[in-house]
């Protein structure tokens, strides 16, 4: 790598880095090679990267050495974005990790503004803000199914993928990125000792509860009642305020048919309209930028038939995210760089919304 490039990374990496990184903590990109069978995720984790913090910088850095469905090849060079401020490891009272990495006198602490989140899990509960370009904004996320209820069975070699337990990793994985842009979130469905998780296999179970610690019902009507009704409390609440609804789901269909992720809103709705479009235009740009030989068909369509469209109060768009029964979806599932590529498209559609409401 010639001075000039390495001088026009190292501008870009001071730029995305996170607010609270001070100019003692940045470093230079440093180069890694990927042993075999290595994704993004393992290699950022063999060099103690949070990956939930360093994936966007290391595909933006790497983004011309990336295979298909941003693979590494073994043997490959990459560039490793600099490392984070130091968390403190242990247990810790919420709102208190300090991103210091040396001891500081009592009369010197300032408040962290590390947000604790406990339903991401102990490796992911820290979040970082990046910016608050959706301060006052308004989040409902709801997972699809949960409870009783695990949704659509998909088979993966003698494994069973459930709808809810994949819906609902992609589900924590957006609700940690708007709150990295200073938005706040309602996680509607919840599960208390899940958490982010980065296995390929995830364990299916019951007890995931509603906002804010309700048993969910067993009838589907008076479940989805249940979730509308936590909704449009929430939406009364902060009335005046820009709020958008998005539920994730996993469809079923023939094990042949290999579907693009697609989206739903209310026919009546312009905002759940516009919410949608904003969304797919996103999925739509960045499939032409990653893979380029390859068309998108995701579509966007009115199915004000469905109840979390149709009784909710804030505009909504319900985002199916493939066909779990097909082997070419089930990788963007059960690869867990993929579900947070999920995540951060739906972000970034999001943000396209916001900024359009202004």
């Amino acid at each position: 790598m010639n001075h000039r490039i390495f001088c026009v990374v190292s501008a870009v990496l001071m730029v995305v880095l996170s607010p609270i990184v001070t100019a003692q903590t940045i470093q230079e990109p440093d180069t890694v090679v990927a042993q075999s069978g290595e994704g993004i995720f393992a290699i950022l984790r063999r060099l103690e990267r949070d990956p939930s913090r360093a994936l966007p910088d290391f595909v933006e850095l790497n983004r011309d050495r990336l295979g298909k469905d941003s693979s590494l090849v073994k043997g490959s060079i990459y560039l490793i974005p600099p490392a984070g401020p130091v968390l403190a490891k242990g247990p810790s009272d919420p709102g208190l990790v300090s991103p210091e990495t040396e001891p500081v006198r009592e009369e010197e602490k300032k408040p962290s503004n590390v947000r604790m989140e406990p339903l991401f899990g102990d490796r992911y509960a820290a979040v970082s803000p990046r910016d608050e370009r959706l301060k006052g904004a308004v989040f409902y996320l709801v997972g699809g199914h949960a409870g009783p209820d695990p949704g659509a069975i998909g088979q993966y070699g003698p494994y069973q993928l459930s709808e809810d337990e994949y819906a609902y990793d992609v589900t924590l994985r957006l609700a940690r990125r708007l709150m990295e842009h200073g938005a706040t979130v309602y996680l509607i469905v919840r599960d208390n000792d899940d958490g982010i998780r980065d296995e390929p296999i995830l364990k299916m179970d019951t007890d995931e509860v509603h906002y804010p610690d309700k048993p969910i019902p067993y009838n589907q009507r008076n479940r989805l009642r249940d979730r509308v009704n936590v909704i449009n409390d929430l939406y009364i609440k902060h009335k005046g305020a820009y709020q958008r609804m998005i539920a994730l789901h996993i469809d079923s269909r023939s094990r042949g048919e290999n579907i693009d992720v697609f989206f739903y809103h209310h026919a009546n709705s312009s905002q759940g309209q516009k919410l949608a479009d904003n969304i797919h235009q996103t999925f739509t740009d960045k499939y032409r930028r990653h893979q380029p030989n390859r068309s998108y068909f995701g579509s966007v369509s009115s199915r004000s038939g469905l109840y979390v469209i149709k009784y909710s109060y804030p505009p909504t768009v319900f985002i199916e995210l493939g066909n779990i029964k097909n082997e070419k979806d089930q990788r963007r599932f059960v690869i867990a760089d993929n579900r947070q590529a999920l995540a951060n498209w739906i972000t970034e559609g999001l943000l396209r919304d916001k900024d359009s409401a202004k």
